[in-house]
């Protein structure tokens, strides 16, 4: 086979590898947005974000933070979990049968995780 044909057919393996790769994205996807979704929008998931912003607040009260600026820290975390929220709206294509409760757990976990250490690189840089 010469290197013209090698190359032929290096692609065209190449691009029906890319070919079933966005095959399984595109039937997997719709079904784990929308099971982030349902975790993110359900009854349960409201309740444990009014938990975790009232929790931040708490944390941030408790270590001195003045009213105003722990209400504007806790609207700012908040808002987070409402970005997500539009974003995900704006993707979902209401395919899909996944239940996601987990990874919707997960996704707040982060969240609040990535939160907390921005806030407190924040704090520290304030303090210098």
């Amino acid at each position: 086979m010469s290197q013209e044909k090698r190359e032929r057919k290096e692609w065209e393996d190449d691009a029906e590898e890319i070919r079933e790769i966005f095959g399984t994205l595109s039937r997997e996807l719709p079904a784990l947005i929308k099971a982030i979704m349902g975790s993110v929008f359900s009854e349960e998931a409201g309740r444990d974000m009014g938990k975790a912003a009232a929790a931040f607040y708490k944390e941030l009260k408790e270590a001195g933070m003045p009213e105003d600026t722990a209400v504007k820290m806790t609207e700012n975390y908040m808002s987070v979990f409402s970005s997500l929220k539009d974003v995900m709206k704006g993707s979902m294509s209401g395919r899909g049968e996944f239940k996601g409760e987990e990874i919707g757990d997960e996704i707040r976990k982060t969240l609040k995780r990535e939160l907390h250490e921005k806030h407190r690189e924040r704090d520290e840089e304030d303090e210098d």
